[in-house]
């Protein structure tokens, strides 16, 4: 089989790839579920190479990313359920209906104004004919924070949530009272180490880190990119430690806690001198 700018060749070497006893046994045995993590991750893969203006990456990236789509669709298509050219006329047909001005009758004579009444009436019908076809989720889709998307990755999506309800001023007035919050859940979760309770440390963590979400939203921070320099920083510190350690003729294995403590201030004082210019 050889490669191809047709998508088709990509779905043909994905139906290869998921056939029982000639296919690759791994992608075999995958499920939605086990595929879904590399989704996100490759998602991410995306807006790190558009982060670092790699276009090649960018190139690379975007495949992986569309290999999740159709690995999906091929599941699916197994079960019988839908294909990918479903999926492909599925958005194609959302496009085209949230997009009147551009693909409807007046086509080029609307106000941007005209346009955003047009696609709030859109989706609010969109809204409705979801809920009719899914009962079970009427009631959830009729909330306040139902328009806040489910799939959205954690920290984003507790932001979003907290926007939604900061709209009926169930928010708190500054940055300072969320960090008083802040400091009452830290003391939640000392009292649930001594419990040796793993689940509610767990739910403690977990209300810290969304208390952490709200104060990054009230001091106008975005707490993604700010946990993306911290990386950064981390990694930067920590290659520092390494490449000292590897000049000294020695591994990290063969230093002690304090050796690499003591290497991690002297490259956050290195840091600080160089800001300091």
């Amino acid at each position: 089989m050889t490669p191809s700018r047709d998508i088709a060749r990509l779905i043909e070497i994905m139906a290869a790839l998921r056939t029982p006893v000639t296919g690759c046994p791994w992608d075999v045995e995958q499920t939605y579920a086990t595929i879904a993590p590399y989704t996100i991750e490759e998602a991410y893969e995306v807006a790190d190479a558009i982060a670092r203006n790699d276009l090649g990456d960018l190139c690379d990236e975007l495949g992986d990313l569309l290999l999740q789509v159709v690995f999906h669709a091929r599941m699916a298509e197994e079960e019988n359920a839908f294909d990918f050219g479903d999926v492909v006329e599925a958005i194609t047909t959302k496009l085209i209906r949230r997009h009147p001005h551009v693909f409807g009758e007046n086509a080029g004579s609307t106000t941007h104004d005209q346009i955003k009444g047009t696609w709030d009436i859109i989706k609010q019908q969109e809204k409705a004919e979801r809920a009719a076809r899914r009962p079970a989720t009427a009631q959830r889709d009729s909330s306040l924070l139902s328009s806040v998307k489910a799939g959205a990755p954690a920290l984003a999506r507790a932001v979003a949530l907290q926007k939604k309800a900061s709209t009926v001023g169930f928010d708190w007035n500054d940055a300072h009272a969320v960090l008083a919050k802040m400091r009452e859940e830290t003391d939640e979760i000392e009292a649930a180490l001594d419990t040796s309770d793993a689940d509610h440390v767990a739910e403690e963590i977990g209300d810290l880190m969304f208390v952490v979400a709200n104060l990054a939203r009230h001091a106008n921070v975005d707490p993604e990119a700010a946990l993306r320099a911290a990386n950064a920083k981390f990694e930067r510190r920590f290659g520092y430690i390494e490449q000292t350690l590897s000049a000294r003729g020695r591994t990290l294995a063969q230093s002690s806690l304090e050796e690499m403590d003591g290497l991690w201030n002297e490259a956050k004082m290195q840091e600080k001198t160089k800001d300091a210019k």
